[in-house]
């Protein structure tokens, strides 16, 4: 299991790195997963997780994320309602209501479980509007992402044997015919 643990953590870290640098991330923005640790192992959504390959591969996220002062949420299974968990500090700092409950492994899931192992002061919240994220086993994490939603694309398509995707996000363009999408400092002849 240890030599399948390694390449699944090389996947995750290759794609996560692709998606940072193409996705435009910056410190203080939230990074969402979502993770279905039985589709990395070749499984149904949500019929045989392990928390092993949890395990792996949240510490793997957070070696990359932490250093460069990137967030992370990672969103739970449909039977908490997609609740995420997040450092207290961040919930505070965003404005984002705690909600009560705990992750298990049918419940939430292992991801989130290794999150809470290894958070300094994890929580969990109902919704969040992150800057963008990952989505490991087809978990849904697109209502977790700010709008306007953009999908990219990574080396990585699989980790494991679970699809995953990859999304970043940008700000609206407003206006009609005459606006404009760059800065051009207005300089008026007279």
């Amino acid at each position: 299991m240890t030599e399948q643990l390694d390449k699944i953590c090389a996947q995750v870290k290759t794609g996560l790195t692709e998606c940072l640098d193409q996705g435009h991330f910056k410190k203080g923005d939230l990074f969402v997963v979502g993770l279905s640790t039985s589709e990395v192992t070749g499984h149904e959504i949500g019929k045989d997780p392990s928390i092993e390959v949890g395990r792996a591969i949240i510490k793997t996220i957070i070696s990359v994320l932490r250093p460069l002062g990137i967030h992370l949420a990672v969103q739970g299974c449909q039977h908490l309602n997609r609740a995420l968990v997040v450092e207290r500090a961040v919930a505070e700092k965003m404005g984002l209501e705690e909600v009560t409950v705990f992750p298990q492994i049918h419940a939430g899931g292992s991801g989130q479980i290794a999150a809470f192992e290894n958070f300094e002061d994890p929580i969990e919240v109902e919704h969040v509007q992150a800057k963008g994220g990952m989505d490991i086993g087809d978990t849904s994490i697109g209502m977790q992402v700010k709008f306007v939603q953009l999908p990219i694309r990574t080396s990585v398509s699989e980790i494991g044997h679970a699809h995953t995707t990859y999304l970043s996000s940008r700000p609206k363009l407003i206006g009609g015919a005459r606006a404009k999408y760059t800065w051009d400092p207005f300089n008026e002849k007279h």
